[in-house]
């Protein structure tokens, strides 16, 4: 695959990779015995090598190119604080190392995974990192939970996650997988943007994964969404994802299936009638012959 890997989704490995780096200075610093050290001035080490790899890329790379390596990077150093929390942080913040790391690498590999089997739609959008203002704000909402709750309610933290996190984490997993199953299966006929009009070479896929449900991208999105409030143990987040999450798709499900109907027609309709949407409670549009 990577032979195959078009330029920029090399350029994007490259530099997703070269952040870990920050991650090694944290475990050697670790072996050695300062911790305590590493823990005052972890913030500077980060935003220091942050600095010298913007430098870099800066330096060395114009335009394009610079804009997916620098986002790339960003999402490297998200990865690796969130090991860091994870494994050196105190006990009540290591479920939001968990979190990091699984909220950089879905972004990041949303890029890389559009860079492998559709390079032709390949944009700076395809990192997802300005999906739109609510996903921002729900994003920041659930931090603030987090945070509070960690201020005032400590002992219900920590008594909750090491019951409730980890579901939340094989959840996460298995969304993950599941829309990376999706996506590899549909190749160039996926995108991120619903599409009006079918481009040549547009085909109905129907096997792998689609054979079980006609949006394992979105379950898959869907079910990693509820996960990281799981991961979080945020209680009202949680019910405030599931709702929103849920009607997101139902109306996007909505859209797409009427696009999908005009594109394909007959075959699309049988497929309807032979696969569910794969989300719970979400029949998707149902025409009427």
């Amino acid at each position: 695959m990577l032979k195959m890997l078009c330029n920029h989704g090399k350029l994007s490995l490259c530099s997703f990779i070269s952040t870990l780096i920050v991650t090694i200075i944290i475990i050697l610093s670790q072996i050695v015995g300062k911790r305590q050290l590493l823990i005052e001035y972890c913030g500077w080490i980060v935003i220091g090598y942050y600095l010298v790899v913007n430098i870099f890329l800066r330096i060395f790379l114009r335009g394009h190119s610079y804009q997916v390596a620098v986002r790339a990077a960003f999402l490297g150093i998200v990865f690796a604080i969130g090991i860091f929390v994870s494994a050196l942080a105190p006990e009540s913040w290591n479920i939001f190392g968990w979190y990091l790391c699984f909220l950089s690498f879905f972004h990041y590999s949303e890029y890389f995974t559009t860079a492998a089997v559709n390079p032709r739609k390949l944009s700076l959008d395809s990192f997802l990192l300005n999906h739109s203002p609510e996903y921002g704000i729900a994003i920041i909402i659930s931090w603030i939970e987090f945070g509070v709750e960690i201020w005032f309610f400590p002992e219900m933290k920590l008594f909750l996650w090491p019951w409730i996190s980890p579901i939340g984490l094989l959840i996460c997993l298995a969304g993950e997988t599941l829309r990376k199953m999706a996506m590899l299966t549909a190749r160039t006929n996926f995108n991120h943007i619903v599409q009006n009009v079918r481009e040549e070479g547009h085909t109905l896929v129907t096997h792998g994964i689609y054979h079980y449900c006609r949006h394992p991208s979105y379950v898959g999105w869907f079910y990693w969404a509820v996960g990281t409030q799981l991961i979080l143990v945020n209680p009202f987040c949680l019910v405030a994802y599931t709702l929103a999450s849920w009607r997101f798709f139902r109306d996007r499900v909505t859209v797409e299936e009427i696009t999908l109907l005009n594109f394909f027609g007959e075959d699309y309709y049988r497929y309807q009638k032979e696969v569910r949407t794969g989300l719970p409670f979400i029949q998707g549009y149902k025409l009427d012959i």
